[in-house]
């Protein structure tokens, strides 16, 4: 633990897997002389208080966020306008807020208006996850070596951004800094279409004719069984993030569709060259993600598998 905390108040509203990840990590850590949390459930509310997520449970937004100095909103990016508008009379002056939405422009635009201009408010994205959701979900772990994003607004404080950077840094991301409607086109193309195209792809297997669903469980390879994963994510959140980025969503389905054009010419003349040199292509992008360290190289995505019994 850190001899004197960096922050003397955090509060986190929202105990989701991000959020309840940072509630560990910054008990951990020691991050915070008093952690507050809250969440817009009574029954996560009462788990997280079992479970003894933060120093103290609020039982609302505006009683969570009094007197700390650090502010996130843990919430779908869908109501982090109302949250806003929830906290931003009880916020003291000098206090950071943020947030852990994947999308950025439309968050940055909806809390904004409500936050008054005696507080810096600098929207983040930690780019982590699982398909796992709720207060038992998160694990401290969760932000080592991944990337968190900040997109400070024109003119934010320098001060402040580099304190929230130092915070995450702490909490073992890597931080890089970037005008949100730039976030909002990478991660269209490299989170929010694979998540689209996952739950596509699982919907497509529910609803054909000729295979039933049973032989679609039975039979799934590696392939449609790591598309389901991606597909078991929370459908509210993802639901915000469609709407919320839907201009950048479009753009990338629009060039992901040429391409699937492409493929499906290719297919159907017998180009094996064309298919080759495509496959080849991405299968270079695969290795450069395992080779920076965002993925590991193990078999099978690195499941462990139980080992055969003879038979007596």
């Amino acid at each position: 633990m850190t001899a004197t905390p960096p922050f003397k108040r955090i509060a986190l509203i929202g105990l989701g897997l991000i959020g309840s990840s940072l509630a560990r990590g910054i008990q951990q850590l020691g991050l915070a002389g008093e952690l507050v949390a809250t969440d817009h459930s009574p029954e996560v509310r009462a788990r997280a208080v079992e479970i003894k997520l933060a120093d103290r449970i609020a039982d609302d937004n505006a009683s969570a966020v009094k007197d700390a100095d650090l502010v996130i909103a843990c919430v779908p990016v869908g109501v982090s306008g109302a949250v806003a508008q929830s906290i931003a009379a009880h916020l003291m002056p000098g206090a950071i807020v943020s947030d852990v939405g994947s999308v950025k422009a439309s968050v940055l635009r909806a809390m904004a208006e409500h936050l008054p201009d005696n507080v810096h408010f600098i929207p983040a994205h930690p780019v982590a996850g699982t398909e796992n959701s709720g207060p038992d979900s998160g694990f401290a772990e969760l932000f080592s070596n991944r990337w968190c994003i900040l997109t400070p607004p024109d003119g934010a404080d320098a001060a402040a951004v580099e304190r929230l950077a130092q915070f995450w840094g702490a909490l073992g991301a890597n931080v890089e800094i970037m005008q949100a409607e730039h976030h909002d086109l990478v991660l269209a193309v490299t989170s929010h279409l694979p998540h689209l195209i996952a739950y596509t792809i699982v919907g497509t297997a529910d609803e054909l004719e000729d295979v039933t669903r049973s032989e679609v469980l039975k039979f799934s390879a590696g392939g449609f069984r790591d598309f389901t994963r991606i597909a078991a994510s929370d459908p509210t959140m993802w639901r915000d993030v469609f709407l919320a980025n839907k201009d950048a969503v479009l753009e990338m389905l629009g060039a992901f569709q040429e391409d699937l054009s492409k493929l499906t010419r290719a297919i159907r003349r017998g180009e094996g060259d064309v298919l080759f040199d495509h496959f080849t292509r991405t299968r270079a992008i695969r290795r450069g993600i395992v080779s920076i360290g965002q993925d590991e190289a193990a078999a099978d995505f690195g499941r462990k598998h139980a080992a055969l019994k003879k038979v007596e």
